[in-house]
């Protein structure tokens, strides 16, 4: 059982940065593939970011790959998302999710057995 914690969230001003991190336990981090999810006030959740378990191959949602940057330190057990040039549109609760997957990148919410419980990222205009 994978457990992830989220943390770097909080209240930003428009155009300003967060770096958010999410630190796995209970498994073999290096054999995950990660994600970062998003959750805005009654919306669905969407993915944002995933990353391969061994980091080189990266898939971003359109709406963000200019801004954001995911990475991971499988020594550290750890994903980051780098977010610059934060919009009042990136508002919401941000998810870390963790799969094995033998092939290919999920971007679909469902195909993620792993969550950590979300930092909040508020971004005011």
């Amino acid at each position: 059982q994978v457990q992830l914690v989220e943390s770097g969230g909080g209240l930003v001003q428009a155009g300003g940065s967060l770096r958010l991190s999410c630190v796995a336990s209970g498994g073999t981090f290096s054999r995950y593939d990660m994600a970062w999810f998003r959750q805005a006030p009654g919306k669905e959740r969407d993915f944002v970011v995933a990353i391969n378990s061994y980091g080189g191959n990266t898939r971003y949602a359109d709406s963000v790959k200019d801004r954001f940057t995911i990475s991971r330190d499988n020594a550290k057990s750890t994903v980051h998302l780098q977010i610059n040039s934060l919009k009042p549109e990136d508002t919401a609760v941000y998810y870390c999710a963790a799969v094995r997957r033998p092939f290919g990148i999920a971007t679909l919410a469902s195909d993620y057995d792993y969550w950590g419980q979300g930092t909040q990222v508020t971004v005011s205009s």
